[in-house]
């Protein structure tokens, strides 16, 4: 059966992933095959409760599941975090624009990230991870505020750090445990020789504020403001532009993102609000 953008498709929560004390993964089967591009969002039903916009942190690739990942946050995401594996939810969509990954080959790709922000940046590394002789190289560069709050552990600190074409650095605001990597904020591991910025792309996702910073530090290095891909996952409702909720300048972030280029948005006011 064929879904629309409008009706939520039926599918089961089969697997819960504590990923840190205040992030889940879920992994959902549809009941019919979906697909969507990565970088692009969904909505999330909680029947008779509920729904909320989450990007997809797996691979377009793979059509017969979905994981996304979830902080808890409000009402629909905290009740969310109390559902069990065997759940029936809804999947809405796929909505708005992804990540222009044709645009990316040939470059050298520099993935910074941090927080839930690592989600849809996963669903992006397994896109290219999957075709990882069409880029120069694929640099990332995430931050956390602990050890404990890196999503994606066991891949991130195991084979990952292991792919061919890939360079990862990792970064904690503060340690604790048995941590002996570098300690500060992301952009404090970003250095302007870790990719060849005349053939690169920018890719950042995260919280508001290290967005703001790190496009700063991007722009400061000179990456054209074209070639800086933002995340803009704010404020946003329904998915398709009727709600105005999200609105920035004079997009929509919900259809015309939520991946945008600096470029794009960065004479509109209070970007990173």
């Amino acid at each position: 059966m064929k879904h629309t953008l409008y009706q939520p498709v039926n599918a089961r929560i089969v697997d819960i992933i504590e990923e840190s004390p205040t992030i889940k993964s879920f992994v959902v089967v549809p009941e019919t095959e979906f697909k969507f591009e990565t970088g692009q969002f969904v909505e999330l039903t909680l029947p008779g409760e509920g729904e909320a916009p989450f990007t997809p942190s797996s691979s377009p690739a793979v059509t017969e599941k979905m994981e996304i990942s979830i902080m808890k946050a409000g009402r629909v995401t905290a009740m969310l975090h109390e559902c069990a594996a065997d759940t029936l939810v809804g999947i809405r969509g796929p909505y708005g624009k992804g990540y222009p990954v044709r645009e990316f080959v040939g470059k050298h790709v520099y993935i910074i990230g941090g927080g839930v922000g690592l989600a849809p940046i996963r669903s992006l590394f397994l896109t290219l991870v999957d075709c990882i002789g069409d880029f120069k190289s694929v640099v990332c560069r995430f931050g956390a505020r602990s050890p404990q709050d890196f999503i994606y552990k066991n891949a991130l600190f195991g084979p990952w750090q292991q792919i061919d074409g890939v360079q990862i650095k990792l970064t904690v605001d503060q340690a604790n445990g048995d941590w002996d990597g570098n300690v500060g904020v992301v952009t404090s591991i970003l250095r302007r020789d870790d990719v060849d910025i005349a053939h690169a792309v920018a890719v950042v996702c995260g919280p508001p504020i290290m967005m703001k910073f790190t496009t700063l530090k991007l722009l400061e290095f000179g990456f054209p403001h074209d070639r800086i891909y933002l995340s803009m996952e704010k404020n946003m409702s329904c998915g398709f532009g009727k709600c105005g909720h999200c609105m920035l300048g004079k997009y929509y972030v919900c259809k015309d993102g939520p991946v945008f280029t600096y470029d794009q948005i960065k004479t509109y006011p209070n970007i990173w609000d």
